[in-house]
């Protein structure tokens, strides 16, 4: 794993994260046949398919605690070893979870992934997304947490104006993705509905949610994304909406762009600006903490030679361990043996303690005082 410590305001930078819903009804088997094809295929060096109970109880590069726990909703803890740029080993973890309370039918299955690279992670490298679920529109995996928003297609904004508001604040404070807002100057045609992030490279390309805004929604959505971010959708133009909490160097004029063509053209101003993007320093949530912290504290998918040490670590523990106990056995018969010998001394050997010598009355005065403190009294009238 990555030598670079867990920081608690960012995201370190050999880190990627994807949080989203599958709508399917499978997706478990859905993880499992891409695994399988990609070993088959020489991308995966190697894969795991764990229970999430023995997941939590089989920790073994650290103790378990409560960061490595995948939670009581988990249904299935997938970790997959794969390199990169030849000799670049990366390590993933996807964990699926049940709805939140079922509240909804056809809600989804959640599901977490977190991945960490032993160098600076790069935008060209594979996605881990498509390591776990199958690279096919056919397969719905990526729909966000936020509902009826989804990546790898365009999402055009709702018409009412508080749904319209409400959905891009929902977006901003809960979803990890990044989201890019486009207003059609004109109703584009079928090369024009191509979404944005089919021309991002392929880590970032399923980190990216694009909005569309229609000819007609130009005052709506601007006035919308104006009072609740503080930014600006210029007509036939784009732009990167914040986080919440907003991230460090983020500036509402530096990632609005004029002007976007959306004739099938690659936008390269509107693919700077969203790289540049995602190139900040980027806030870790609580929940993206929890998911780096299993990856690094819980992972399974040992290689040989991270055996070999983790098997060295062990007996080195388990030596420690045996030398404190002997020291403590030492210690304690010491202890006892002291205290034999006390109560020795004390009971005189035969285990009766002896019984305190009597207090000795003091001797009665003599008369020939008794006589003297009489006549001291006749010769004091005062007394």
């Amino acid at each position: 794993m990555a030598k670079n410590s867990t920081t608690s305001t960012t995201v370190p930078d050999t880190v990627w994260l994807g949080r989203a819903r599958h709508l399917g009804p499978e997706p478990e088997q859905d993880v499992r046949r891409n695994l399988i094809a990609l070993k088959a295929a020489g991308v995966l060096d190697d894969f795991l398919d764990l229970d999430p109970v023995e997941a939590a109880r089989s920790t073994v590069l650290h103790p378990r605690d409560e960061a490595a726990d995948p939670g009581a909703s988990a249904r299935r803890v997938f970790e997959a070893r794969w390199r990169v740029a030849d000799d670049v080993t990366v390590r993933a973890q996807l964990t699926t979870y049940d709805p939140e309370g079922r509240r909804k039918d056809g809600a989804g299955v959640t599901w977490v992934l977190a991945a960490e690279a032993e160098r600076s992670w790069q935008a060209e490298w594979p996605s881990p997304a498509t390591m776990f679920w199958p690279d096919s529109d056919r397969i719905a995996w990526d729909h966000d947490t936020v509902p009826d928003v989804r990546a790898r297609t365009t999402n055009h904004l709702p018409k009412d104006d508080d749904q319209l508001r409400h959905r891009l604040r929902d977006c901003t404070r809960q979803s990890w993705f990044v989201h890019v807002v486009v207003h059609e100057a004109m109703t584009p045609d079928a090369a024009g509905q191509r979404p944005v992030s089919a021309f991002l490279p392929p880590s970032l390309r399923h980190r990216v949610v694009e909005h569309r805004s229609t000819p007609d929604q130009a005052q709506i959505a601007d006035f919308a994304m104006k009072k609740e971010f503080g930014v600006r959708l210029p007509r036939g133009g784009a732009v990167v909406l914040p986080t919440s909490p907003q991230a460090p160097g983020y500036d509402a004029d530096r990632f609005t762009v004029r002007s976007v063509f959306l004739d099938g053209s690659e936008p390269t101003e509107l693919l700077d600006r969203i790289k540049e993007f995602d190139a900040l320093a980027r806030p870790l949530t609580a929940d993206a903490e929890r998911a780096l912290a299993r990856l690094r504290q819980g992972w399974h998918l040992l290689t040989p030679e991270e055996e070999l040490v983790h098997a060295q670590a062990m007996v080195t523990k388990y030596a420690e361990a045996l030398d404190a106990m002997t020291k403590s056995r030492d210690l304690y018969r010491e202890a006892a043996e002291a205290a034999q010998a006390a109560l020795a001394e004390a009971t005189g050997g035969d285990g009766v303690p002896g019984l305190p010598a009597p207090r000795q009355p003091k001797p009665d005065a003599s008369p020939l005082s008794a006589l003297t403190k009489a006549f001291g009294r006749f010769r004091d009238p005062g007394k």
